[in-house]
């Protein structure tokens, strides 16, 4: 596998059988990708049949000329880390909690497709044998903990973000519906406003929580899917955590993709 440039990422199951823990996954770094364009040409095509069964409907629709949805929305997610360099893998759990507004903006007659603008707050934890800490000289370190064999009971670091998502939404709901399915896609931008790594081996710990490599402002693509409260959602990172480097001269990056569920409230 060390020829064939694929995307690693650590899964971790929490179940009660010890099998399913600690599965590799190999990705390929289009393969993410290729989902938002299968997702996005399935999106088009429902869109394409539910128009025509529109036309050939000849009910009247009454519209209601301030009818808005999805104003609110709350989501989990798991948090897979890729770009990992070479030696340095995810362990442990990673999750994240998302929650904010967002203003509903109609764009046709039928107010079936509109734009969507909001801010949010997110906070999510990733899990792996990276060590973050800063030598005599106040630089940063960052060490693979299994290559230097060094034991540790927890290794994480967390991100506080304020975010502004921005998004094409188009459902099948009308004023008087209230189960519908939904297709929302778009891009959020983040900012890290507290950051903090947190190393813990048994008689020693190490809190870091000024690092110049990070990448405070953030960006991905969003995906959101689904018919009445329950929705598939999908994040992927953009830009790389860190602009730093190994001892060996890898760059650190570290990206991420967020997989899980979000609920939509008026």
């Amino acid at each position: 596998m060390d020829n064939y440039k694929s995307t690693q990422i650590w899964v971790f199951f929490f179940t009660l059988n010890p099998d399913f823990r600690n599965k590799t996954i190999f990705v390929p770094h289009c393969f993410i990708m290729k989902i938002f364009l299968a997702a996005f040409t399935a999106f088009l095509l429902c869109q394409t049949g539910y128009s025509q069964n529109e036309e050939e409907n000849t009910e009247l629709i009454v519209v209601d000329s301030l009818y808005r949805e999805d104003q609110f929305y709350f989501g989990f997610t798991f948090n897979l880390m890729n770009d990992l360099p070479s030696n340095v893998n995810q362990s442990g759990f990673s999750g994240g909690l998302h929650l904010g507004i967002i203003r509903d903006m109609p764009i046709n007659e039928r107010r079936n497709w509109a734009i969507g603008a909001g801010l949010g707050w997110s906070i999510n934890t990733y899990s792996a044998d990276l060590f973050i800490g800063e030598d005599e000289n106040d630089t940063t370190i960052f060490q693979s903990l299994k290559s230097a064999d060094i034991g540790y009971d927890s290794n994480r670091f967390t991100t506080y973000l304020v975010e502004a998502p921005i998004e094409i939404r188009w459902r099948t709901s009308a004023a008087s519906t209230y189960t519908f399915w939904r297709v929302y896609a778009g891009i959020k931008f983040g900012y890290i406003y507290y950051f903090k790594s947190n190393f813990k081996q048994p008689g020693n710990e190490v809190v870091q929580t000024k690092v110049d490599e990070l990448n405070r402002f953030r960006m991905g693509l969003t995906l959101s899917a689904g018919f009445n409260k329950v929705n598939f959602y999908c994040y992927y990172g953009l830009n790389p955590f860190f602009d730093g480097k190994m001892p060996n001269g890898e760059d650190v990056g570290v990206k991420t993709v967020k997989i899980g569920l979000i609920f939509y409230i008026l």
